[in-house]
């Protein structure tokens, strides 16, 4: 595994996307919701708490009425206004509204983040984007989908299928290539714990090209500081690719790919027989776009 080891060019991009289960974690940037085809500048949401709205309750409205305006479960409302009276609703109430159901609750000193994942029962890294990548862990963040209430069951991550009419066609790389870092839980390079994987990470021949793997728009492009060249394409049914460790782009943001079409090349590695390509499927979800295992959907990709 030596692409892993002491070169920071080299072996900087399979640790930092992933989240570590010990005490510490590496930052990664996300791209996070987003209209398809619609080109986007960041890649790391807001935090979800930063956009909690406020309502103020006019005359005649209802709990029930409220939450429906929002898209919301009642319960989520009356988690997030722990103080307020369902039965006492009165006009000019201000209720704290989330973006999406969950509930907000308080850190304590030394927690991880694969701490809170065993709490309640979410992907570490789901919780770290839907809190803005944050570089050091937050007093208080927002859980999504966890409601504290009997009878309300928490929110589910929609689970991976594979569709008759799959938008994922291709193959990343114009040759087949080695998967050197699988999707989720990995034994870290160098130390002696585990780290989420969003993605897989492909040693490859030294003059790859990288391809796009189904038709899209190019959501993304741009340098980023734990990917270096980063691309992002947009596909249909709620399909994203990510592309790193990439050089010599052929395509700009808005722009329209083909499956098989060459939008870059893999970067090479120290020695001059090879080249490295990160590659990430995701679906859009309520909770953002959510990192998927790209075997499920490129069978060349699974790991047999």
């Amino acid at each position: 595994m030596k692409h892993w080891c002491s070169i920071k060019r080299y072996s900087l991009l399979p640790v930092a996307i992933a989240i570590s289960i010990g005490s510490g974690y590496i930052a990664p940037k996300t791209v996070f919701a987003g209209s398809l085809g619609i080109a986007q500048s960041s890649l790391c949401p807001s935090p979800a708490l930063s956009r909690i709205q406020t309502h103020q309750v006019a005359a005649g409205e209802t709990l029930e009425g409220i939450a429906a305006s929002y898209n919301l479960l009642p319960v989520t409302l009356l988690g997030m206004n722990p103080s307020f009276q369902p039965d006492a609703l009165t006009s000019g109430t201000m209720l704290r509204i989330p973006p999406f159901n969950g509930i907000e609750v308080s850190v304590p000193e030394g927690t991880t983040w694969d701490d809170l994942a065993t709490t309640y029962q979410l992907r570490a890294d789901i919780l770290f984007e839907v809190n803005g990548c944050p570089e050091t862990m937050p007093s208080r963040i927002f859980v999504p989908g966890v409601n504290w209430f009997p009878g309300i069951e928490s929110a589910e991550l929609p689970s991976a299928e594979r569709l008759d009419n799959d938008p994922l066609t291709g193959y990343p790389l114009s040759e087949p290539a080695t998967i050197v870092m699988n999707f989720g839980w990995q034994p870290h390079p160098d130390r002696d714990e585990l780290i989420f994987s969003n993605g897989v990470t492909l040693d490859g021949a030294y003059r790859s090209t990288v391809l796009a793997v189904g038709e899209g728009t190019v959501a993304y492009v741009g340098e980023e500081d734990t990917f270096g060249t980063l691309i992002v394409i947009n596909h249909a049914q709620g399909f994203q690719t990510r592309y790193a460790y990439i050089r010599d782009v052929q395509v700009n943001a808005g722009d329209r790919v083909s499956a098989g079409q060459t939008i870059a090349s893999a970067l090479p590695n120290a020695d001059p027989v090879s080249a490295m390509l990160y590659f990430e499927v995701r679906t859009n979800s309520a909770l953002g776009w959510v990192a998927r295992d790209p075997g499920d959907y490129i069978p060349a990709l699974a790991v047999r």
